[in-house]
């Protein structure tokens, strides 16, 4: 019972440390569906370990039509896992998941066998898995790894890496580098980085990213050629360059202001002149 009690400390204290929304100790043992999943499965779990594989599957099967999370007896749990939302999830049988895991919604932890034996994925420590991601196959992802949304990954994952895409594969330090340096470009130039996501399909986004990347190699080279000028002892000064959303935009009309009685006047003389000539 004492470690049944300390569990579900750890647990309901990862929601605390993993979800701003969480407030009382109270809420979160009555109103998380994650937090209803993994009390019961450690249930399920003894029950099916216990030879009474029928009874825990009964169990699972219960909680899955109270949660929307569906989590195999069968499955190893560690401590402080974390499942946040919880709907769609669906984890299988010879799935083994390390310490301190999230979760998100929509996230499935599947098979790709029908064989006998380990045909689950295996989740090392402090792995994040984004919503709706699929992770099939007998294959471990490695300590602090990262499997972006929708993400469909069947190979193992190095540690520390991050995975995205369909299928996933691994994003390398330079294409990291290179959204940072897209953050960077667009915070300068006081622009909301819609096109800084990664890999998006979007065409928009895609040229929006070009754009960038532009920006961002013609301003090193001002910068190259204002270091040589300052070597050959030429005078230039120093121009802030100031953001976007600074700079006021002038139409031609705010330059040129029409009276409009004097229109609807010369209407009526155009008028009276063609009824009367």
């Amino acid at each position: 019972m004492s470690s049944f009690l300390k569990d579900l400390k750890e647990d309901v204290n990862s929601v605390f440390d993993r979800d701003p929304a969480a407030r009382t100790f109270f809420e979160i043992i009555t109103t998380y569906p994650g937090v209803h999943a993994l009390i019961f499965h450690r249930f399920s779990h003894a029950l099916y370990k216990s030879d009474l594989k029928w009874l825990a599957r009964v169990l699972s099967n219960i909680v899955r039509w109270y949660t929307g999370i569906e989590i195999h007896p069968g499955a190893k749990i560690g401590r402080r896992f974390f499942i946040d939302h919880g709907t769609g999830i669906v984890i299988g049988e010879t799935a083994e998941i390390g310490d301190d895991v999230t979760l998100y919604h929509g996230v499935t932890l599947g098979g790709t066998t029908w064989s006998k034996g380990k045909r689950h994925p295996t989740l090392e420590n402090n792995v994040v898995i984004g919503a709706g991601a699929k992770v099939l196959g007998p294959i471990t992802i490695k300590t602090g790894g990262r499997v972006g949304s929708n993400a469909v990954v069947t190979k193992d994952v190095p540690q520390g890496a991050t995975v995205v895409g369909v299928p996933g594969r691994v994003i390398e330090k330079a294409t990291l580098d290179k959204n940072d340096q897209r953050a960077k470009t667009a915070e300068k130039m006081g622009f909301d980085a819609y096109g800084v996501a990664q890999d998006a399909p979007d065409p928009v986004a895609t040229a929006i990213n070009c754009m960038l990347d532009h920006i961002h190699v013609m301003d090193e080279k001002m910068e190259r050629m204002c270091k040589a000028l300052k070597a050959m002892d030429a005078e230039l000064d120093d121009i802030q360059i100031p953001k976007l959303g600074d700079l006021e935009i002038q139409t031609e009309s705010s330059h040129h202001e029409v009276d409009l009685s004097e229109i609807d006047a010369d209407q009526n003389t155009a008028k009276d002149t063609t009824e009367n000539p």
